[in-house]
C-alpha cells in the first residue's frame, strides 16, 4: 500500500488574511486512481488543488508527494499539470503551438516535440486539429486541448479545475466519460474539482465531500450515496428523506409514529437518531396499503420519473420518486425494504463510522 501512495496530507490548514480556509485536514492519494473535491463553493476544494500544485503553501501541517516533503517546492518542479476552468489557451496561437507551449518552456528539442504533439491530440481525440486555430473551435474541442496541453509534459498527477462547468447539459455529459476513458488510458492520477454531485458520482474511483474546509466524508461514489454520515452530506448527494427517530434497539429504528426493521446496530439504547431513505427507495402503493400512509401535496414531471411530495400523519413530508403517478390530496401507501432505511448518528466522526459500519459486517459473517 505504500507504494501506492503519491500524496499525502497530514494535519493541513490553510488561513487566508486571519480567516481558515482549510481546517486540520489529512488525507491519503493514491496513483493512478480518479479522485474527486466536492462540495460547494468556498468550501477549500480549490485550495486543495492549489497547495498540490504548488501555488500556494500550507499555512500549517506537511504535503508530501511520494514521501517527499513538498510545502515550499515551486509548482515547475513537481509532476503536476492543471486544467483550469476558463483553459487559459492562448488565443493567438493554434492547436499545435498550445499544446507544444509547456515542451517548448522546458527546451524539448525540436524534433521531439512534433510526435508528442501529435500523441497528446490522439488522446483526446483531435487527430488532425495540430493547424485548427483556438477561435474556430468548439467549446468541447477547447477543452479538450487544454487536457492535451496538460498531458503532453506527462505528469504524474493532472489536477482539473471545474473545466466542465462552462459546456451545455449534453457536451458536459458526454465530457464526463471520455475523462474517465482517457484517465484509464493514461493511468495516471487525476484530481478533479465540482460542486456538481452527479458529475462526482459518474467519473470518481473515490471522493472527498468537503463543507467549510473540512472534509466531512471521503470513499466509493457507491458507499458515500448509501451510506451518508451526517446531515450535509445526505443532502448534497442526491435527495434524501431526513426523518428524526430513535433506536429502541439494535436493528429496530421507530420514527413518524411507528416502528420498522432496519440493518443498522452500535446503538445506544432509545438514541435519538436520524433516519435516511433515498426517494427512489420508496414504493407506491394503494391507500392502506405499504407502511406508512401519505396525503400527496405535489408531483412534478421529471422525464424519468414523477416526483411526488406527501406528508404523514406525524407531520413529516416525503419525496418520492416513481414512475407511477398520484393525485393531488389522495392519500397513499409507502413501501421500503429494511435495507433502505439508514442511520445516522449525531455528531459521530468518520472514524466512529467506519467502524460501526465494520462491525455489520462481522454480525453478518457471525
Amino acid at each position: 500500500m505504500a507504494e501506492k501512495m503519491m500524496i499525502q496530507f497530514d494535519h493541513v490548514t490553510k488561513k487566508f488574511d486571519g480567516e481558515t480556509i482549510l481546517r486540520d485536514i489529512s488525507f491519503d492519494i493514491e496513483r493512478g486512481k480518479f479522485y474527486t473535491l466536492l462540495g460547494p463553493s468556498g468550501c477549500g476544494k480549490t485550495t486543495i488543488l492549489r497547495l498540490i500544485a504548488g501555488f500556494l503553501e500550507p499555512t500549517e501541517g506537511t504535503l508530501t508527494f511520494d514521501g517527499q516533503l513538498v510545502n515550499k517546492i515551486p509548482p515547475n518542479k513537481r509532476q503536476v499539470n492543471t486544467v483550469f476552468q476558463d483553459y487559459a489557451l492562448f488565443p493567438h496561437l493554434n492547436v499545435f503551438e498550445n499544446v507544444a507551449f509547456g515542451l517548448r518552456i522546458n527546451k524539448l528539442a525540436s524534433k521531439e516535440i512534433a510526435p508528442r504533439v501529435k500523441e497528446a491530440l490522439h488522446f483526446v481525440n483531435l487527430d488532425g486539429y495540430q493547424n485548427r486555430e483556438i477561435s474556430d473551435l468548439s467549446g468541447g474541442q477547447k477543452q479538450r486541448v487544454a487536457i492535451a496541453r496538460a498531458i503532453v509534459n506527462r505528469p504524474q498527477v493532472l489536477l482539473l479545475d471545474e473545466p466542465l462547468s462552462a459546456l451545455d447539459l449534453k457536451l458536459r455529459t458526454a465530457m464526463q466519460f471520455e475523462l474517465r476513458q482517457l484517465q484509464r488510458r493514461l493511468g495516471i492520477t487525476f484530481i478533479f474539482v465540482t460542486h456538481d454531485q452527479e458529475e462526482a458520482l459518474a467519473m470518481s474511483d473515490e471522493i472527498f465531500v468537503l463543507n467549510q474546509g473540512k472534509i466531512e466524508q471521503s470513499g466509493s461514489p457507491r458507499s458515500i450515496y448509501d451510506e451518508p454520515i451526517n446531515r450535509f452530506v445526505a443532502d448534497f448527494i442526491g435527495e434524501s428523506n431526513i426523518i428524526p427517530g430513535k433506536m429502541p434497539q439494535d436493528r429496530v429504528v421507530s420514527f413518524a409514529g411507528k416502528t420498522f426493521n432496519c440493518v443498522d446496530q452500535g446503538f445506544n439504547k432509545n438514541e435519538s437518531v436520524e433516519v435516511v431513505i433515498r426517494p427512489e427507495d420508496l414504493e407506491l402503493k394503494q391507500r392502506g396499503e405499504g407502511l406508512l400512509q401519505v396525503r400527496v401535496e405535489s408531483q412534478l414531471f421529471r422525464g424519468v420519473h414523477y416526483e411526488i411530495i406527501g406528508k404523514d400523519e406525524a407531520g413529516n413530508s416525503w419525496m418520492i420518486h416513481s414512475t407511477k403517478s398520484a393525485k393531488i390530496n389522495d392519500e397513499i401507501g409507502l413501501y421500503f425494504e429494511p435495507e433502505a432505511i439508514h442511520i445516522m448518528r449525531h455528531g459521530e466522526s468518520e472514524e466512529d463510522f467506519d467502524r460501526r459500519l465494520e462491525s455489520y459486517e462481522g454480525a453478518d459473517h457471525d
